[in-house]
């Protein structure tokens, strides 16, 4: 080889997979923002070389690297062209307004360049199941901005989108009884549905009106926002056609016009939708499939268990079929009526207090009312006054508790999560509802678990040690880590013991000065 055609560093190898932001833009020719705003819609993220250096020719500077191929595949999206025309729009809409041009900034408005995103969204998501693997965030994002302030850096439009899509999917949840688990935290609503045979968990916020933070890049934010909108819309569309259920969804009511019946006509038709108390149109139960399957699923012991799994799912499915509900005005509504009519039972609340009411408080036939005052004006003895825990706890339960700890003005008990192991500290009163729900087994194995794992521990200190030097550089360092997070753990289990030693004996003590 002549010297001249020596291979230079840098030129061959890992060093040409990657490029840098800096690169990238220029190569793009765009925006910082519309650079993290394209990457954003078509799922790019940056990689970490696994040496620095040698990619930056001996520079140790901190850089972001993405994958070449990556950035030659963005080049080729029509999206950037709607970018860079949405730019020019600007700047002519600058000059036409420094002008005093109306007429001009008029037909540059009716011209402004827009786009979908339609194409990436297949691109991303070829299947309807990797569509559902990616609807935790999704769902979590588009019911945070529904409840925004429409006074604020989020424009009116989104946050209707937002509460358009969040709404179409709390009535999917109700027509197809796929809600599995709650739990009310701080943030929010945890719920957790199944859809095509996969677990869904994502937050509903608190309906209460909070100033967007100050600290937070809406611009990013708004970018994911901008593909999960049109991804949740794919989704509903497929969910409502899986049911035979009209979409948009409109109201199954004779009173109401075609017109006025629509989501998106009038206020009062959105209103009655957002209620989730009415009945959509065209909803068609496939019954057949349901007595084949019944056919099949006999004379063999692993289909009876499964038949027996399923009607365990159909009993909870209408867990209050034979229940009829009133709310009072000072109740959260939404989820509350979204869980009751979920699994099966009947809700009404006050004419006055919103529309969609299907019965008065007065009614003979109400079996439990929720309210969440201590004490009541008036009481009627045929039916049960409880507070709104008591919905929670017998979902997460999947059976009707008794109403004697949730009656007004009581005490509540403690409201565990059902998205938490049993590893770690466990509280007494959780054990004993585990108990009574038939968890007993759990325990008996979880003790045989801890005798397999002392079986296992079981080697003397000697040949223990001997085993750790024996390990190479990278598998030690590995169970340093492991040892390590282990002790953390179990310190933080016997923190959480002494905690509660304390506050029992605190509590023994006050009773006993009292008495």
């Amino acid at each position: 080889m002549a010297k001249g055609d020596r291979q230079k560093k840098g030129e061959k190898g890992a060093a040409t997979n990657y490029i840098t932001r800096t690169q990238a833009v220029k190569k793009l020719q765009l925006t910082l923002p519309d650079f993290r705003k394209i990457c954003i819609l078509k799922g790019i993220y940056p990689h970490e070389p696994k040496n620095k250096r040698k990619i930056a020719k001996g520079s140790s500077a901190p850089k972001t690297y993405y994958y070449l191929k990556d950035i030659q595949y963005l080049a080729h999206e029509p999206v950037l062209e709607k970018f860079r025309e949405t730019k020019i729009f600007v700047k002519k809409m600058k000059k036409a307004l420094g002008r005093e041009e109306p007429g001009t900034a008029q037909r540059l408005r009716e011209n402004k360049p827009s786009y979908t995103l339609d194409h990436i969204v297949r691109e991303r998501y070829p299947s309807f199941g990797d569509a559902v693997r990616d609807l935790d965030d999704a769902l979590s994002l588009i019911f945070l901005f529904s409840t925004m302030p429409r006074q604020g850096k989020v424009q009116p439009g989104t946050i209707n989108r937002c509460r358009i899509l969040a709404v179409e999917f709390l009535h999917y949840i109700i027509a197809a009884r796929c809600l599995k688990r709650i739990f009310v935290s701080i943030k929010g609503y945890y719920v957790q549905v199944e859809i095509e045979g996969k677990d869904v968990t994502f937050i509903i916020p608190h309906r209460f009106t909070t100033p967007p933070p100050t600290n937070i890049d809406f611009r990013v934010m708004l970018s994911f926002l901008e593909i999960y909108t049109t991804l949740v819309g794919f989704v509903n569309f497929k969910l409502y056609a899986d049911l035979n259920v009209r979409y948009p969804p409109k109201a199954l009511d004779a009173v109401f016009t075609e017109k006025s019946a629509v989501y998106y006509g009038d206020d009062i038709a959105r209103e009655r939708l957002e209620s989730l108390n009415i009945h959509l149109a065209n909803v068609e139960r496939d019954t057949d499939m349901d007595e084949i399957d019944e056919e099949l699923l006999t004379g063999d012991e692993t289909l009876e268990s499964l038949r027996a799994e399923r009607e365990n799912e159909d009993k909870f499915k209408n867990l209050f079929q034979h229940c009829k509900f009133f709310l009072a005005p000072e109740i959260p509504r939404e989820i509350l009526v979204l869980l009751i009519r979920s699994l099966g039972g009947e809700v009404s609340w006050s004419s006055e207090t919103g529309v969609a009411s299907t019965y008065d408080e007065t009614d003979p036939d109400i079996t439990h009312q929720i309210v969440d005052r201590p004490t009541q004006g008036h009481q009627f003895l045929s039916r049960c006054y409880i507070q709104p825990q008591w919905i929670f706890d017998s979902i997460n339960q999947r059976r009707l508790l008794p109403v004697d700890d949730y009656l007004p003005g009581s005490v509540l008990p403690p409201h565990f999560s059902p998205f938490v192991s049993g590893e770690g500290y466990v509280p007494p009163e959780q054990v004993e509802l585990l108990s009574r729900s038939g968890g007993k087994q759990d325990e008996a194995d979880e003790e045989g678990g801890e005798d397999k794992e002392g079986d296992k521990t079981s080697m003397s200190n000697e040949e223990k040690k001997l085993a750790i030097m024996a390990m190479p550089k990278k598998r030690k360092i590995l169970y340093n880590k492991m040892v390590h997070s282990n002790k953390k753990k179990s310190s933080a289990v016997n923190k959480l013991k002494r905690k509660r030693e304390e506050l029992d004996e605190s509590k023994k003590a006050n009773t006993k000065k009292s008495s």
